[in-house]
């Protein structure tokens, strides 16, 4: 059920992909103006998930999620009823606010479930972030073709009820409460931070990277997150422990989720402008938006056959094995694109091996940080990885979208990526993933004990509540 949910959200992210190109006159708008309904579903979806694994963590996890899916349904339900742009932005912010319900659902699991089961849902769960996309892709694209673009909306809004179902009355609420008083303060400076920084990152090609609106949001972010890293280690309950943060298995952690959620990314923007180019350009594959779309869905499938295996990874020989192996699998798979771009079933190929890298890297995260930060914090913990992977994604759009419109052709009066702009898009992306196995290969294999136990509640009081009785076996199973 926690899996379906985050399948649900994930989808958000793709949702409005395919029609992109088409929403400046169906918003009866610019072209720079429609990008903010894709831009303000990310940004929200990265402003939102620590601040909702923090609230998880205080307030009770299966709470904070189906506040989460609520708010995804309101956003659809707008998205649906309107053709204004304000609107449309508006439902699609509200629509990323779901993403902070994988991390909380990764948190319920590590919570609830016996130990034998937990490596294998944390894994599926992790993976459901990819899988989403590489669903609704295709999805998104066929029903954009051939019903009423609203009805993409009415089908979310319609998941996240069914969802929201499926939590209330078969997952049960944490037994672990963290003490302590919210800090919004914290979240104020976080959240204006984020905001400066993912705005100058995400619009910084439309308004020029040395504009003074772009270079005075990225020297605002600066000063505005500096204040609030001073704030966090002062504050009694901080929304980030950043004592725990930093600690070296939990920093390399999320900067290596950087890189691949950079990693990851990088395909989405690559392959199917490849797989649509055209075919008179010499090494398009003149595909249609429906056909490019389905092209990538076999990726999907094979992240939900590989999140066990990384889980039987990690078991036998921990999870920095996973990790590095599944990050080595995504440099290949961009190495080999190099070479592999004059076919359909190349670029399938392609697509496959580097989201089975990412299968595995993504199922390895959340067992690397969970077991490195007390139980109190899981939440918070997750909602922050979430997040890097959010700034990979950011980072990725940035870099690869800057690569693909510097390196470009005009053809039929249209600017084109060009052959040699994407095989430099592939090699940025195989780089960036060899740094991240680089990174990686600096965590340390093994941490002595279980911080959840040896450290109970890191400067916060811990505080537990009486589990449902139908679910009180696997709690004795546990202790």
């Amino acid at each position: 059920m926690l899996s379906s949910c985050g399948i649900v959200a994930a989808l958000m992210q793709t949702l409005v992909m395919p029609l992109l190109p088409a929403l400046p006159k169906l918003l009866h708008t610019t072209a720079t103006s429609a990008s903010w309904v894709l831009t303000a579903t990310l940004l929200a979806g990265a402003v939102c998930t620590p601040i909702s694994g923090r609230l998880g963590d205080m307030y009770g996890k299966r709470r904070v999620m189906l506040c989460s899916l609520l708010l995804l349904v309101i956003g659809a339900v707008l998205s649906a009823l309107t053709d204004s742009l304000g609107a449309m932005v508006a439902g699609r912010a509200l629509q990323g606010c779901a993403m902070g319900a994988i991390p909380l659902g990764i948190s319920i699991m590590r919570d609830t479930l016996p130990a034998h089961r937990l490596g294998s849902a944390m894994a599926f769960m992790s993976a459901t972030l990819g899988v989403g996309g590489a669903i609704g892709l295709p999805l998104s694209a066929v029903l954009a073709q051939n019903a009423d673009w609203h009805l993409l909306f009415w089908i979310a809004g319609a998941l996240g009820v069914l969802s929201m179902a499926a939590i209330r009355f078969a997952v049960p609420e944490s037994p672990v409460r963290a003490g302590g008083k919210f800090d919004f303060a914290g979240t104020a400076g976080l959240v204006l931070g984020l905001c400066c920084l993912l705005l100058a990152v995400s619009k910084g090609g439309d308004w020029g990277w040395t504009s003074g609106l772009t270079t005075g949001l990225l020297a605002g972010a600066l000063l505005v997150l500096g204040g609030w890293v001073a704030l966090e280690y002062r504050v009694r309950g901080p929304l980030v422990d950043l004592r725990v943060s930093t600690r070296k298995p939990v920093l390399l952690t999320n900067l290596t989720t950087i890189m691949v959620g950079f990693a990851m990314y990088a395909q989405a923007l690559i392959l199917p402008q490849l797989l649509q180019a055209p075919l008179a350009t010499g090494y398009g594959l003149g595909q249609s938006l429906v056909l490019a779309g389905l092209w990538m869905a076999p990726s999907g499938l094979v992240m939900i056959v590989l999140s066990p295996v990384s889980a039987r990874i990690s078991a036998a020989h921990g999870p920095k094995t996973s990790l590095m192996l599944g990050i080595a699998v995504i440099a290949a798979g961009y190495g080999g694109a190099v070479f592999l771009m004059d076919e359909v079933w190349e670029i399938v190929l392609v697509s496959v091996v580097v989201n089975s890298g990412v299968a595995l890297a993504y199922a390895a995260m959340p067992a690397l940080i969970m077991r490195a930060v007390p139980v109190t914090e899981t939440g918070a913990a997750n909602g922050l990885n979430a997040l890097m992977r959010s700034l990979g994604t950011a980072f990725s759009s940035a870099v690869i979208s800057a690569v693909l419109a510097t390196l470009a052709i005009t053809f039929g009066g249209v600017a084109l990526p060009s052959r040699d702009g994407f095989t430099i898009a592939f090699l940025i992306a195989a780089g960036i993933a060899l740094a991240g196995l680089a990174v990686a290969s600096a965590i340390p294999s093994a941490t002595p004990g279980d911080p959840a136990r040896a450290e109970p509640g890191a400067r916060r009081r811990v505080r537990h509540i009486a589990a449902p009785r139908e679910h009180a076996e696997p709690a004795e199973q546990r202790r």
